[in-house]
């Protein structure tokens, strides 16, 4: 009880608090550009921890409303529509272009991939794990982005070709507030949340142990009823071909 109670507060709190750096923004973003000097310095840097906040405060949200969606709190499973993850890949890639300036960035979109899942969650949690690869590489770091489907379960895997996760760090990968440093990147939500939006929609993330240098992650789900029937007549003509 006293969890869901944090979890509600948590919830409120993040919500509540939109308003007003929604506000804060806006007001700094105005006043930037009018000033000069030392003052533009002041206003600019308040203007990038306001931002950092707003972010922070997003993720809370998200990972509060995964909680009570996980729970049963909430009518998120009334806002799930049929997505293809093809199109969420492209948005997220067009997204982060900016990001990927310094990587070599692909996209391996080989068949439609349907899933039934509430659009923003799922194009938050892709977009968090394909800028976790571009964040915690060096430049000139390929990473790919690849969809597919295998066992009636929609596939997402996001490699590259980086340095690599530590084991140590790996079973912590997923809790929230993990940071592989103190000097790294971000507030250690992105992939706590993708794991959040994963389990909600009866799927799951893994990390991926490979022989080699880089880090791999699987993001599965469960496949749409109707590509599942798509894929039964194809599956038995291979097996009758063989």
């Amino acid at each position: 009880a006293t969890l869901a109670m944090q979890r509600r507060f948590l919830a409120d709190a993040s919500h509540e608090l939109r308003t007003p750096l929604t506000s804060v923004l806006a007001n700094l973003e105005l006043l930037e550009p009018e000033l000069s000097g030392e003052e533009r310095e002041i206003a600019r840097s308040a203007l990038h921890s306001a931002e950092r906040m707003r972010r922070l405060v997003a993720d809370l949200l998200a990972l509060a409303r995964a909680d009570a969606a996980k729970e049963g709190r909430n009518g998120s499973r009334a806002q799930r529509t049929r997505v293809e993850m093809g199109e969420l890949v492209r948005e997220a890639a067009a997204e982060l272009a900016p990001l990927a300036e310094h990587h070599e960035l692909t996209v391996d979109l080989r068949e439609p991939v349907f899933v039934v899942a509430e659009r923003d969650e799922l194009l938050r949690a892709i977009t968090n794990l394909v800028e976790n690869a571009l964040v915690h590489t060096p430049p000139g770091t390929h990473v790919r982005v690849a969809v597919g489907s295998e066992h009636g379960t929609a596939l997402l895997v996001v490699e590259d070709d980086g340095p690599g996760i530590p084991r140590a760090a790996a079973a912590r990968v997923f809790e929230r507030f993990t940071r592989g440093t103190t000097q790294s990147p971000g507030n250690g939500l992105g992939l706590a949340i993708v794991r959040a939006v994963a389990e909600g929609h009866g799927g799951s993330v893994v990390l991926v142990h490979r022989p080699d240098p880089g880090t791999r992650f699987e993001l599965r789900l469960p496949a749409c009823a109707e590509q599942k029937a798509a894929h039964a007549p194809a599956a038995a003509e291979a097996q009758a071909g063989r």
